[in-house]
């Protein structure tokens, strides 16, 4: 199973910090390959928890910032895509994705996730932009309702919600 974080990726607050632990400490129950699009930011919390519970983490990389310095113990894929056609390999390989706040990208992803019919669990309250997405997207973004959109104030239901996805099939469309 592999679970893509979608996250912030400038300044972050100790609450975002205390959210991260808990999705990871969730996540240990199925143990899945963590998948994140970069290592700075809340990423880089995200990368560093994943790893210091034993979970397998791919970083994907943009062209742009290919040159980071990566833990040892991360699979690196450094994918000469910039940003954006990055995130499209980030959520591609994923079974589902769970965004823990950020703002134009973090928001792409969700919305491509539900383009793929992946299941994707948004955190609210995080004081990011991707709060409103609610509003705009109650359950699903049209009428294709390849996949609901599940809005969560718990981190570790996020966790857990995702290890509950595994094995669930989607079929993609348009």
């Amino acid at each position: 199973m592999q679970v893509a974080i979608a996250a912030h990726s400038g300044e972050y607050r100790g609450e975002h910090v205390k959210a991260v632990k808990e999705v990871m400490d969730s996540l240990t129950q199925c143990r899945p390959t963590v998948l994140l699009g970069g290592y700075w930011g809340l990423m880089k919390v995200a990368a560093d928890e994943a790893i210091s519970r034993g979970l397998r983490v791919v970083l994907i990389l943009p062209i742009e910032n290919e040159h980071i310095e990566a833990p040892k113990d991360a699979v690196v894929v450094r994918t000469g895509m910039e940003f954006r056609e990055r995130s499209v390999v980030l959520v591609r390989s994923s079974d589902s994705v769970i965004a823990l706040g950020g703002a134009a990208g973090t928001i792409m992803e969700v919305l491509l996730a539900y383009a793929m019919g992946k299941q994707t669990i948004v955190l609210k309250g995080t004081g990011f932009p991707t709060d409103r997405l609610e509003l705009a997207f109650p359950d699903y973004v049209d009428d294709r309702r390849t996949s609901r959109i599940i809005y969560v104030t718990n981190p570790s239901e996020a966790g857990k919600l995702a290890c509950a996805s595994r094995g669930i099939q989607v079929e993609e469309r348009g």
